[in-house]
This record gives structure tokens, C-alpha cells and sequence, in this order.
């Protein structure tokens, strides 16, 4: 009803009115009628029809006063019923201003909390979660999930327009006339942006009902514990570590590795079931599975602790497959994750939840390659693949570095010696590799076209076309990316831990974590790839410059097959001297990494971090590496981190030697590498705040037993 008109009839009692009106209006019609026919009887009913509304409308003045206090003392009846209903209702709800403050609560919700009601403090005293910014502004209604003395509620939030309390006297008892529902005061509604004002604009209340959902979550968290996983566990060096001992010992040792995988599949609710003599299936729930997690996989290190004189120590890796629809995707989604996990290194357990991923373990370092087979075998593959394609493009990652130029030139040699058009994609040029490329640019052993740009590359690329893309498997860090998706025929090496973001339908894929460089990968490809394979000496220089900056001078994870690869080299014309005199740098490159040592903090008494100033530096963050490096030459350093800022970027250099694994660590800052070689790259950070991102990850690594 209008405020300020008075009471006023409804829309269907003022229709019931006006039909008497409207029917009346019949009678003169038929007095019309009645009046062309006779006269006198036209007259007679004229005047029966004036009479008729006489009555009418004495009856409507007479009884209308009677009828709206009839329908007061109804509706006063009615809402106090309503009021009493509303407080009685099995249900807690309450009734809390624009700014959160208790206005009103029902009986349950008193019993509830226990309160009086005459409290009117803000319902976040009571409920931390229900905080003025979690009320709905531009939405009418809003659910939110909290917990109080153990009993799990859902808060349901309905905005109401205080004028619609008023008129409906929602606590006092008047009803609102819902025949005047239509009726909008200052044309509200027409306003398009009614519903989008801010609150402090309009005046609202918030009613609030709590409904008891401590029986339904109950039963979705058992529902949710007693899905279906599925998890693989494979032994990563079962060959050799057998080869080391007596066929006695072998046995006992098959023997005490069930025995530790049985005894911790057990004591977590899980069946388990040897598939080969270095495979076993895993079937269990999400109950088991957060048992798992919580102890961090601990059966990685249990099965290490399994010695019975072996001089190899045995490592397993683990792929756990979870959030599928059935066992088969599960399984599915297990053998990813053990691809990834295998991938990566080994050592490790990898979980699937339903395509996403996440890492435990990872802290050895991955096992020496004994075996050239796979070597050989990816060799051959690859000359097949090049043999099928009239042209072959190579291509490394952004940002190329000495590593990625190298191997590309291998690839690029290997693509001659079988007389197929190849061409090396590459971007700008870097400092650290400047000096290379003008020396290959310069050589007339090559055509002038060896390096393409982007757009060529792109141009010429098409389903005849090999694309073999060196020292990266990430999709997003390729030198471009654009070339993946232009031809099916796709070849990968790469010597670091493969990550989520992996090129995916690779025709070809030999990812060895194990290898120290893509170059030393390379040149043992070169050796099966073809038997009158012969490098120009400056292509083995720029393989042999690879290895080195990579091992840092043969230092850093190295095996005998790098300095295998590193001989091979040697043979086919790399010099030491060309090398060494073309890696020197300029001696604002030295001050600054100087710079950087020299400021470095020492942080919970094991780790060194960095900033590197990188004013006057072409590449600061080949500086920053190189820093990284020289910290951990200092006593007690297990771990060094070099920030520095490039391109409008933040990049960090992480190093170690052994006792920590510097590649988890950068990769909860969006990166990734090696066990004792990694990096990241950061956007929209300073190095100030980069920094203390780094510490945050250490310090909470640290508390949980991760590093």
C-alpha cells in the first residue's frame, strides 16, 4: 500500500467492486433497448438502473469502513501468526544490519548461541567467518560455509530493501499487501543500474539462516575418502643394483624389497599386487592416500634403507592416479604421473589429481647411465624421422644460451650429413653466445641462411617438416612456439626434469634427466645417428663450450659418460684454448658477480642469497648463473640464489652441490631445472620483493622436512 494514502483496497477486492460497475453497465444497455421498443418501459427500466447503483453505492459506503477494519484486524492477526511462526522456525535465522550488527534472532538461533535478545554486537563475535565484506552486494542471495562448536552450518544470506520491511512491518506484525507489489516509489526499477549501486547508497537488511549440514558433510567426506586410487610403484635401478650382487643376495634382496613395500602398503589400508619383478600395483582410497601424503611418501626412503651389502642403493618412484570416473582413468592418470616422475629423474612420487600435479621427494641425485642403448636406439630414431622429411628445423629456448646453440648446431650437422635443408631458429642475439654466432655467420663452411628468424621459420614450415626443439620440454619456453603447431612431427631432447607444461604428441621424445647438458645428449646421439657423421671443429667447439658451461668446467653433475661425450668431442676437433678464450667475458661482467659475492646474505646459516646489479650488463642473468656458481664455493653454503633483473623480468639463478635440491624449490616460483641446477622467472615483482618470496619458501620448506 502507498505510505501517506490511507488504507486503500487491494487489487482483488477493488475488482470485486468493480464488477458490480461493469455488469450495472449491462442494465443500461438494455434500457436502451427497452426505450426504442416502448418508451415507457425504457423509462421504467432507466430508473430500476439508477436505483440499482443508488443501493450500490450505499452498500459500498456503508460497509467499507467495516470491511477495512475487518481486514486491519485480519492482517494483525495474520502477522503476528507470521512473526510467530518466523520465530518459532526450526530453522536459526536472524535479521543483521548493512554494517553486520545483530538487528533481531529467532528462538533456535538464541538456543543456538546462546545469547539474549537484546544482543545487537556484529554476528562475526559469534561467526568469524560472517564479516561484512562476505554479504552479497550485487547477487540477492549468497551461501557460505562455516563451522561453530563443531556443528558444520550453512549460512544462507538473503538481501532485503529496508522499505520492503517497513511495508511489510515484517517484526511487528503488519503483512504487506502483496497487491501492491508492483507499485516501485521513485521508478527504481526503471533505473538500469538499480541492482548495481553501492550498498552505502540503499538501505538494507540481511536476513541470515543457518542450516545444520553436520550429517550431509560427514557423509560427502566418507563418500569422498572412499574413492577408487590407483598408484605405481616402480623400482628405477632394478638391473643394476642387481648386477652388483650374487644371484643368493639378489634373492634376499627381492625378498626384503616386497617385504618393505607390502609392510607400507598395509599400514596404510592399501592393496598391493607385484605386476613384474621391478613393478607393483597399488589399490587404495583417498583416506589411505592423505596418510600418504601426510608422511610425505615415506617409502621412498625406507625401500633406500634396504642394503644387504650392495654398493648401489635401490630408489623407487611413484605414481599415485586419483579424481578419475573409474579404475581405468584412474590407472590412466597413475601411469602419467609415473612417466612424469620417471621423467623427472625418479627418486620421487608424482600425484595426479585429475591432470594436476604434485611432487614429493626428489632429493637424490638421478642415477648414472651405465647403458648407451637408449642412446642408440632414440639415434636411429631420429635419422628415420629426418630421412621421411624434406627439411628439418631445430630450435632451443628463449633466451638461447651456449647449451641450447650447441646441441641445435649437432642437430644441425646431423641434418646435413643426410643431405636434408636445415636451418636453426633463433631469436635475438644474447651476449653470452654473440661471439658463436658471429664466428658460424662468418665461417664459410655454412650458408648464410644457417639462422632463420621466427617469421621465416614460420613461413616455411609446413606437414613436410621436422621440428626438433633441444634443451627444453616445456611448451611455453620453446624459442617459438608457434612452429609446434604447424607440423606433427615433433623430436625432443632435453636433459632437464620434465614439468606439467611438457610439449605433448611428440613424435619423439628422449628426455634424460641424468645427463649433465642437451650437448653431451647430442653428441651421443651423433656417434649411432650415422657412421660418416664428421663435426667441423667449431661445431665441436660449440658442443664442448655446452658440457662445460653446464658441468661449470666438468664440476657439477658430471658422469663417465660426459667425459665420454666431452672425449668424442675432443676427437672431432674441439680445442680447449678456442674454447676457454671465447667464453672470457668483459670485466664489467666480472664486477658485478663480484659485486654480488661480496653482498651476499647468509640465511638460516645454510643458504646464500644475492642481488645482482645489473646496470651496464648486456645479460645479467648469464652474471647472475655465473655468481650463483662462485657462492657455492664458500663454507657451509649447501644452496645459493642469485636475483637479478633482465628485460623486465626478475630472474633467479638457484645452485647446490648435493644436500638440497634447488629444482623443488624453484618450481613453487613457477620454474624448474635441475636437482642442483635451476632458475625461474618472475614478472610484476621487484628483486627486493623477490627476495623474500624466496626466503618465505625456504623457511617453510624447511619447517616441513621438504629440504
Amino acid at each position: 500500500m502507498k505510505p501517506g494514502s490511507g488504507v486503500q483496497y487491494g487489487r482483488y477486492l477493488r475488482m470485486h467492486w468493480s464488477w458490480n460497475v461493469y455488469l450495472g453497465l449491462t442494465l443500461f444497455g438494455l434500457s436502451a433497448g427497452l426505450f426504442f421498443v416502448d418508451r415507457r418501459a425504457g423509462l421504467i427500466s432507466v430508473i430500476f438502473s439508477c436505483c440499482y447503483y443508488l443501493v450500490i453505492l450505499l452498500i459500498y459506503l456503508y460497509y467499507r469502513p467495516r470491511i477495512m477494519q475487518a481486514m486491519i484486524r485480519f492482517a494483525g492477526r495474520f502477522g503476528d501468526v507470521q512473526a510467530q511462526v518466523l520465530r518459532e522456525l526450526e530453522i536459526p535465522a536472524g535479521i543483521v544490519d548493512r554494517e553486520g550488527r545483530i538487528q533481531w534472532m529467532n528462538d533456535r538461533l538464541l538456543a543456538l548461541t546462546g545469547l539474549s535478545e537484546h544482543y545487537h554486537k556484529p554476528i562475526d563475535t559469534i561467526f568469524p567467518y560472517l564479516t561484512k565484506p562476505v554479504f552479497p552486494v550485487n547477487s540477492e542471495t549468497k551461501d557460505i560455509s562455516l563451522e561453530h562448536e563443531g556443528t558444520h552450518l550453512r549460512a544462507h544470506i538473503q538481501k532485503i530493501a529496508l522499505e520492503k520491511v517497513v511495508d511489510g512491518n515484517l517484526l511487528s506484525g503488519q503483512a504487506s499487501d502483496p497487491d501492491q507489489e508492483d507499485w516501485d516509489p521513485d521508478h527504481r526499477r526503471q533505473d538500469p543500474d538499480y541492482r548495481l549501486r553501492e550498498p552505502e547508497k540503499e538501505n538494507w537488511l540481511y536476513m541470515i539462516y543457518l542450516i545444520d549440514e553436520t550429517e550431509l558433510t560427514a557423509l560427502r567426506r566418507e563418500m569422498r575418502e572412499e574413492k577408487a586410487v590407483v598408484a605405481l610403484v616402480y623400482l628405477d635401478n632394478y638391473e643394476e643394483a642387481m648386477d652388483n650382487i650374487d644371484e643368493v643376495h639378489s634373492s634376499l634382496m627381492n625378498v626384503l624389497i616386497d617385504r618393505e613395500i607390502n609392510k607400507y602398503s598395509l599400514a596404510h589400508q592399501a592393496l598391493s599386487k607385484k605386476l613384474e619383478k621391478d613393478k607393483y600395483l597399488l589399490i587404495m582410497n583417498q583416506k589411505s592416500l592423505s596418510g600418504l601424503e601426510e608422511d610425505h611418501f615415506s617409502l621412498l626412503e625406507e625401500v633406500k634403507t634396504v642394503n644387504i651389502g650392495n654398493e648401489i642403493v635401490m630408489t623407487i618412484s611413484i605414481g599415485v592416479g586419483v579424481g578419475g570416473d573409474d579404475y581405468n582413468q584412474n590407472y590412466e592418470y597413475a601411469r602419467t604421473a609415473m612417466e612424469m616422475a620417471l621423467g623427472r629423474g625418479g627418486d620421487q612420487a608424482v600425484l595426479n589429481r585429475d591432470g594436476q600435479m604434485k611432487f614429493f621427494g626428489g632429493k637424490s641425485q638421478s642415477g648414472e647411465r651405465h647403458t648407451r642403448v637408449k642412446a642408440r636406439v632414440k639415434a636411429q630414431a631420429m635419422r628415420e624421422i629426418m630421412e621421411s622429411k624434406d627439411r628439418v628445423l631445430t630450435m632451443g629456448h628463449k633466451i638461447t644460451d651456449m647449451d641450447s646453440l650447441g646441441a641445435a648446431v649437432g642437430i644441425y650437422r646431423a641434418a646435413k650429413t643426410l643431405g636434408k635443408q636445415v636451418y636453426i631458429v633463433l631469436g635475438e642475439d644474447s651476449l653470452p653466445i654473440r661471439n658463436w654466432l658471429t664466428m658460424l655467420r662468418e665461417s664459410r663452411d655454412y650458408e648464410e641462411e644457417i639462422f632463420i628468424s621466427h617469421e621465416k621459420a614460420v613461413e616455411i614450415c609446413d606437414g613436410n617438416t621436422a621440428v626438433v626443439v633441444v634443451d627444453t620440454a616445456r611448451r611455453t619456453m620453446v624459442e617459438c612456439e608457434e612452429l609446434l603447431s604447424k607440423t606433427k612431427t615433433i623430436v625432443v631432447l632435453d636433459h632437464h626434469r620434465q614439468s606439467t607444461e611438457q610439449i605433448q604428441n611428440a613424435a619423439l621424445s628422449y628426455i634424460e634427466p641424468g645427463a649433465s647438458s642437451a650437448c653431451e645428449m647430442v653428441a651421443e646421439i651423433l656417434q649411432y645417428f650415422e657412421e660418416n657423421v664428421r663435426l667441423k671443429s667449431l661445431e665441436a667447439d660449440c658442443l664442448y663450450a655446452g658440457i662445460i658451461i653446464d658441468t661449470n668446467g666438468f664440476v657439477a653433475k658430471t658422469s663417465a659418460r660426459t667425459f665420454e661425450a666431452a672425449a668424442y668431442l675432443r676427437r672431432m676437433g674441439a680445442d680447449v684454448t678456442r674454447v676457454r678464450k671465447a667464453l672470457r667475458e668483459d670485466m664489467d661482467s666480472y664486477k658485478a658477480r663480484a659485486e654480488a659475492v661480496r653482498h651476499a646474505e647468509y640465511f638460516m646459516g645454510r643458504f646464500a642469497i644475492s642481488i645482482l646489479p645489473s646496470e651496464g650488463l648486456v645479460s645479467p642473468n648469464v652474471v647472475g648463473a655465473q655468481a650463483a656458481n662462485e657462492l657455492l664455493d664458500i663454507i657451509g653454503v649447501t644452496a645459493s640464489f642469485v636475483v637479478t633483473n633482465y628485460s623486465g623480468k626478475v630472474f633467479i639463478s638457484a645452485r647446490a652441490i648435493d644436500e638440497v635440491n634447488v629444482q623443488v624449490i624453484m618450481e613453487r616460483l613457477g620454474g624448474g631445472g635441475h636437482m642442483n641446477i635451476a632458475g625461474a622467472q618472475l614478472q610484476d615483482v621487484t628483486c627486493g620483493e623477490a627476495v623474500l618470496r624466496i626466503k618465505e619458501i625456504l623457511t617453510t620448506m624447511t619447517e616441513a622436512g621438504e629440504i
